[in-house]
């Protein structure tokens, strides 16, 4: 068995390389390629922890196993990540285990890969303004991954507490773009791409504020009473997700199906882009939206590709289990 520390992730794995097998997972799934379990997630009566896990299975990439973790809110104060999690792979023809890697920075990145890969196939051609809502640990994985897919020239940012804007401020200054905090309204006129990532259970952003030809992508509503914005955006897009099911149930979909506004025939797979079996955009006034709900098939991409680079640079630490 292959071990591979999270202390060694962030040498190892970059955003082309996270991209790719994102992009690539997301096209096996559409294809019927590949296919996540049903998701456990539970609140664990301790420390205020929500705990889980996420599995499933890449025919194609040969991908088997779960993610195991969660959320723990007090970690913070302790120095630590709140989101927590290990990702253990399985050879898919004897079952025995394969490799124990790091989650934390993965879930990270494989997190804003999945909203990059949206823009890539979503957002229109011409989109320059970058909009951030919530400025939390994710946002600047978010920001350093979207602006590798458009020519933005400029960031505006929201966030509950205004006080955390200075980390968007921050990482649009390490990436050579103006930055400017702004109110949601502001937010919605001047920007061609949104990206929500928040923690929120309530609307946020609603669909009066959002200009024709935006592309949303909405990060943060991985759970059943989650909400980023409001049932009607939601219904007047185009809505495109990771896991239909998935949408329905804990996503960001999850509410406008609930009133009645949506049903789920309407929601596409971002992989029947990828795969050029769904034509995606189809004029520059259309809003498109992009339910990330966060499957396990992207931990196990992201894992099994971090594993070989572990391997090839003589990082990977080998045990006999």
């Amino acid at each position: 068995m292959w071990i591979v520390p999270e202390a060694k992730i962030a040498g190892l794995m970059d955003r082309a390389t996270c991209f790719a097998a994102i992009e690539g997972v997301f096209g096996a799934m559409a294809r019927g390629d590949a296919y996540n379990f049903p998701v456990i997630r539970e609140a664990i009566g301790h420390a205020d922890a929500l705990y889980g896990f996420k599995s499933g299975f890449d025919r194609a990439g040969l991908a088997l196993g779960l993610k195991s973790g969660g959320y723990w809110p007090g970690n913070e104060a302790k120095g630590l990540t709140n989101h927590q999690s290990t990702v253990v792979l399985f050879d898919p023809d004897t079952g025995r285990v394969k490799a124990l890697v790091g989650g934390n920075l993965l879930t990270a990145l494989r997190t804003a890969a999945a909203s990059a890969v949206s823009i890539k196939h979503l957002a229109r051609p011409d989109a320059k303004v970058l909009g951030m809502v919530g400025a939390g640990h994710q946002s600047a994985f978010q920001m350093r991954a979207a602006v590798e897919q458009r020519a933005f020239e400029k960031v505006v940012g929201w966030n509950f507490h205004p006080e955390m804007l200075d980390r968007l401020a921050g990482v649009a200054a390490e990436l050579g773009l103006p930055f400017e905090a702004v109110s949601l309204d502001e937010l919605g006129a001047q920007s061609d791409v949104i990206i929500t990532i928040t923690s929120s259970h309530k609307p946020i952003l609603r669909s009066a504020q959002v200009k024709a030809g935006t592309h949303i992508a909405c990060m943060g509503t991985d759970t059943k009473g989650k909400q980023e914005v409001d049932d009607l955006l939601v219904a007047r897009a185009t809505v495109f997700t990771d896991e239909v099911a998935q949408a329905i149930s804990i996503g960001e979909c999850q509410h406008a199906i609930a009133s009645g506004l949506m049903a789920e025939a309407e929601i596409a797979e971002l992989g029947a882009v990828i795969n050029g079996s769904h034509k995606g955009r189809t004029s520059a006034e259309e809003v498109t939206l992009f339910d990330g709900t966060g499957v396990g098939l992207q931990d196990l991409a992201v894992a099994a590709a971090v594993v070989e680079l572990a391997i090839a640079k003589g990082i990977a630490i080998e045990v006999d289990f």
